[in-house]
Order: C-alpha cells, then structure tokens, then sequence
C-alpha cells in the first residue's frame, strides 16, 4: 500500500511539475520574449519618426506631413484660419511634436508646412491621392483621419459649402463611400445639437468650473486648461474608438461657448 501510495504522490507531483512549474517558466520565457521585442519595435519605429525631422521635405512626404497639409486646405477653404481653428491646430502641433526628440524643430517644420500649403488650394486630389498611397490597407486610420478633418470644420460653428467640397474630395480620395462620410458628419451632427441650444450664465459657469466673481484672467486660464485637456488629439484617437474624436470635439465646443458666454457677461 505505501509503494502505491508513494508512485502515486509521485506521479501527481511530476504532473504539477509539467503543468504548473514548467509551463509556467515556459510562460514567463514567452511573456519576456514578447516584452523584448515590443520595446525593440518602439524604439525601432521611434527611430524612424525621429528621421523625419531631419528636413521639410522629409516630412512633408511622410503621412503626417500629408495629413497636416490636408488640415491646412481644410483650414483656409472658406478663405480665412478662424481663431478656433488655429487653436486647435496649434494644440495638434503640440501633440504630434511630443512624439519627437527635437519638438521645437518639428513643430516649427509643421508649422512652416501648413503655411505654406494654406495658401493653395488646387493641390488637394493630388495630396489626398498621395496619402492614399501611404495608408496601406489601415481603413481605420483613413476614417479617423477624416474624422479629424471634418472636427476642424466644426469646430467654427459648423461646415461651411467651400469645406464641405474640400472635405468630399479629399474623403473620395482616401476611398471612403459617400455613405460612410455622410455618417460621420451625422455623428458631429447629433453630438453638437446641444451646443447650439442657449446657454444660461449659472450654467457656463458650471461648465468651465469657475465663479462669478472670479476676474477674466482666472477665467481665461481656466478655459485654456480645459480646452487643452480635452481637445481632439489626433495622435490619442489612433488608439481608440471611432465616437473619441466626436465626442471631444462636442465637450470643445461646449467649453468655447461657456466660454464666449462667460466673456460676455464680463465686458
């Protein structure tokens, strides 16, 4: 009985060794493994980011820089930058540049590339086409991109007829469907339609979290903090879902126009 006794504990043990300690070093070995090469692919793909600030021209033919010259078409189609659309663009340049080792070159690259791509207009198909080409097969970052596209036009009260046409082309290009932009356009439609409603002083107020009888600057800075905080990042939303950039743009908007509600009452 204590031979079969002792083979017994002695084939159960040699079974919680393969199954528990083995597999579980085994387990380990993989879970390292992979830890290894996801932080020898980010410093790989950072690496290559970080060439692109080497020169104007080197990005502006990366996608980013594609991208940023679409933004600045959209910007200008009705003929000016509005102050909200330069906010934003401002905070997007702030975004993508943390990206990088040398944020004050690239930033001042983007800027230089949006300026100078602002003051055309007949490039568009052409730049669209391009940035088709660099996509790849990534439906997902083609729909965010547009997303991004058609916040920015919001953002100034809404999609003016010159943008709208810009924005078509540039959404034909990156093969999105008729259907599928209308849908997004839909989305910030419905997400907005409470900002458009008037907004009472008690609750502008509430909104950007300030009092009555604080001065303009406490005000102002406050509304800084908030916009920057939840201002559509166009480098965040490629890790999240779809409704991120919809959603933010609404809470921007709202804090603009407790904003806009809360300087008026002060004048």
């Amino acid at each position: 009985m204590k031979l079969k006794k002792w083979i017994f504990i002695a084939i159960l043990l040699t079974i919680f060794y393969y199954a528990f300690i083995v597999n579980f070093f085994v387990t380990l070995s993989i879970i390292a493994s992979l830890f290894v090469v996801f932080r020898l692919y980010k410093f790989y793909a950072r690496r290559k980011l970080n060439k692109l600030s080497a020169s104007k021209e080197l990005f502006r033919q990366s996608h980013l820089g594609h991208f940023i010259a679409l933004v600045a078409k959209v910007a200008k189609a009705d003929g000016r930058v509005d102050e909200l659309e330069a906010q934003l663009i401002g905070m997007m340049f702030d975004d993508i540049s943390k990206l990088f080792d040398e944020k004050d070159k690239t930033r001042a690259i983007m800027k230089e590339i949006f300026n100078e791509e602002k003051e055309k207009i007949d490039d568009v198909k052409e730049i669209a086409k391009s940035l088709n080409n660099l996509l790849g097969r990534s439906i997902l970052k083609r729909r965010q991109f547009i997303s991004f596209l058609i916040q920015l036009a919001f953002i100034d009260k809404g999609i003016s007829s010159d943008e709208e046409k810009v924005l078509l082309e540039i959404a034909k290009e990156l093969n999105i469907s008729p259907e599928v932009y209308d849908a997004i356009v839909k989305n910030f439609e419905n997400k907005m339609k409470n900002n458009q409603q008037t907004m009472s002083a008690s609750e502008a107020y509430k909104i950007l979290g300030v009092k009555e009888d604080d001065d303009m600057n406490t005000v102002k800075k406050t509304y800084r903090k908030l916009i920057r905080e939840y201002h559509p990042d166009i480098i965040s939303s490629q890790e999240k879902d779809e409704s991120y950039i919809e959603e933010a743009t609404a809470k921007t908007q709202e804090i603009n126009q407790a904003y806009q509600v809360i300087k008026d009452l002060k004048k």
